[in-house]
């Protein structure tokens, strides 16, 4: 019984903890401060993102640099074409065949205009980028001092219920501690309730056996809500 009363000391004070944590978090200078950083984490994935692709750019635009280099020089082949006709070749195949490798090249250079715009776009982008990232950190850095200065009217208050946490802490067996800040890592709280009648408080019905386990400062653990009841 003395562990689970030590255990809801520390709840108590972990509650009172969590208040002044909850009511830092609805201050305008924490609201700010958490803007600037999703703006700027955004900016620096969309950046990520466009240093990905401009690679993707160069690499594809080398290629394409390399294919109407190639085709050019097939085509080149065929400034001899008379030549060839001369020697028994059949003119008609020789300027269709000349004829699909120029529209090749056509497309090909078309296609490379598109992805020199597409650069060019990217290019502004990244500068723009780059800017909003830079104004949105000197903003963070701005933000980030006002919200320590909010800080600092609780810097004692939380000093002192940490000390007083870790100093009951030292009085809660491990295994039961270890449970209740797991609780309170999957963002539970309270952790420890008291049995409501015949149920928990989330509504939970508590069948005979279970309650009967409350017995002698246990507690169970609740199927709904996950919360841990004890018996007053």
């Amino acid at each position: 019984m003395a562990a689970l009363q030590d255990l809801l000391e520390y709840q108590k004070l972990d509650g009172e903890l969590r208040k002044i944590d909850l009511e830092l978090g609805a201050t305008e200078e924490k609201k700010k401060l958490n803007q600037a950083k999703v703006i700027m984490r955004n900016a620096e994935l969309r950046i990520a993102a466009q240093d990905k692709r401009a690679v993707e750019l160069k690499q594809l635009r080398d290629s394409l640099i390399a294919r109407v280099d190639e085709t050019s020089k097939a085509i080149a082949e065929y400034s001899d074409v008379e030549e060839l006709v001369e020697g028994g070749g059949d003119v008609s195949f020789y300027k269709k065949s000349a004829q699909q490798l120029m529209d090749r090249v056509r497309a090909m250079k078309a296609e490379l205009n598109g992805m020199l715009d597409e650069i060019e776009k990217l290019t502004a982008e990244y500068k723009k980028l780059m800017e909003q990232g830079k104004q949105m950190n000197k903003q963070r850095k701005e933000y980030s001092e006002k919200y320590k200065e909010v800080q600092s009217r609780y810097a004692d208050t939380v000093a002192s219920l940490t000390k007083q946490m870790e100093e009951t802490a030292r009085k809660i067996p491990p295994e039961m501690l270890e449970r209740y800040k797991q609780k309170r890592n999957e963002k539970v709280f309270p952790v420890l309730v008291p049995l409501n009648g015949d149920m928990c408080v989330c509504g939970m019905d508590l069948p005979l056996a279970q309650r009967n386990r409350l017995a002698g400062g246990n507690v169970i653990e609740c199927e709904n809500c996950h919360r841990f009841i004890y018996k007053q």
